[in-house]
């Protein structure tokens, strides 16, 4: 059993509703069990303006799935929900990332595991932080919390649901 961290955004759309919606729907992934949710956060967009804020989480499942069926399932999710891939960072209706799968280092065209980017991205680190502060990334030999607190702001706002309205 391997444990796959995925990252879950929105910001088209009832983003709260979409967001439950696509995590409701990891669960049912075969071969997987959600072991673990961070809360929902309210975060600025990155690398791109003129954009709703998104709604952002990591959830945890337990599996014995390979990388590459999760993605296939992590698409087939996207696309029943309604996403569509119009622009590279465009807004979407849901957004879902194979951020990790256990140790496992994934380099495919397809497929990049570790995520590439989730070091550099607030979004993704503050909910990994929040369920599993100690996961050692298994590139950079740094865990989640070491990342996030060596993490310049730059403009990368993120805020608890409790303490922002979902627009």
């Amino acid at each position: 059993m391997s444990l796959a961290y995925i990252g879950i955004g929105s910001n088209l759309g009832d983003k709260g509703r979409n967001c439950d919606q696509a995590l409701e729907l990891l669960g049912r992934i075969p071969g997987c069990r959600l072991a673990d949710r961070s809360q929902w956060f309210l975060t600025r967009p990155v690398g791109v303006n003129d954009q709703d804020w998104y709604l952002n989480g990591v959830a945890c499942l337990e599996t014995e799935t390979a990388g590459h069926e999760i993605l296939t399932h992590l698409l087939a999710i996207e696309s029943a929900m309604g996403r569509v891939r119009n622009e590279k960072w465009g807004p979407r209706i849901i957004d879902l990332d194979l951020l990790l799968l256990g140790r496992e280092i994934i380099k495919s065209s397809d497929l990049q595991v570790p995520h590439p980017l989730m070091h550099t991205r607030r979004f993704v680190l503050v909910p990994m932080v929040q369920i599993a502060p100690a996961l050692i990334h298994p590139v950079l030999g740094r865990t989640m919390q070491d990342l996030l607190e060596d993490l310049a702001e730059d403009g990368q706002e993120v805020m608890a649901l409790e303490a922002a309205t979902v627009q």
